[in-house]
């Protein structure tokens, strides 16, 4: 199958890959897109591993500010030199991630940073669950494995679905860049500021406290 400027473009706007890195995916994969876009995922993935040991200490702190200022984020994502952490694409990336952490609400950046009391908390209650379900027990540590692997999919930032692209994964969006870039890239670390997070409660405490203190002068 021919490869044509249009294909190549098609998938340099899905997978942001160089453009010659497209043309040649795609020759590869006797033209198909979807097969192209696997073919540069492995790559990446490849490239992010050979690059993963070497020093990123440059980078940029991202902002991202949604919904009228109710949901804030910042994150700061490392790279190799300032020349790349100046590009569009680098930024872009930054900006996507923080975009994300504010739609996703992850916990942790990579799962080696869950807790162990959050790990034991999650085990127990999945446990419990599937006991109680009547599964047999030979099966309770099989499925107890599939529903913790569930957890870090939902909790951790590297290992969610990207929310513009479910197919592939925050990690797998980063070693793209990494293979498009040249360089070793790192979610370092995040925070999300959700308004009134954790003030709830002692609003509704307060108020109470008042309608009582009205009730008992009433009285």
């Amino acid at each position: 199958m021919q490869v044509t400027a249009a294909m190549v473009k098609e998938l340099r706007e899905r997978t942001g890959a160089p453009m010659m890195k497209c043309k040649s995916a795609l020759q590869e994969m006797g033209g198909s897109i979807e097969d192209a876009i696997q073919y540069l995922r492995k790559q990446g993935l490849s490239a992010a591993a050979k690059k993963a040991g070497r020093i990123a200490a440059d980078g940029y702190v991202g902002s991202y500010i949604h919904a009228g200022g109710k949901i804030g984020v910042l994150v700061e994502v490392n790279c190799e030199t300032d020349f790349v952490a100046r590009t569009d694409g680098f930024q872009a990336l930054v900006n996507d991630i923080a975009m994300h952490i504010a739609a996703a609400e992850p916990r942790f950046v990579r799962r080696e940073e869950v807790t162990e009391d959050v790990l034991a908390r999650e085990r127990e209650v999945h446990e419990e669950q599937v006991r109680a379900s009547g599964k047999p027990e030979n099966l309770v540590e099989r499925i107890v494995t599939g529903k913790m692997e569930k957890f870090y999919s939902e909790c951790v930032l590297l290992e969610q679905p990207f929310v513009k692209n479910p197919d592939q994964t925050v990690n797998q969006m980063v070693a793209e860049k990494i293979a498009a870039l040249g360089e070793n890239i790192q979610v370092r670390r995040f925070t999300r500021y959700k308004l009134g997070e954790g003030i709830e409660k002692k609003s509704d405490d307060f108020a109470s406290e008042v309608a009582a203190a009205v009730a008992g002068t009433k009285s």
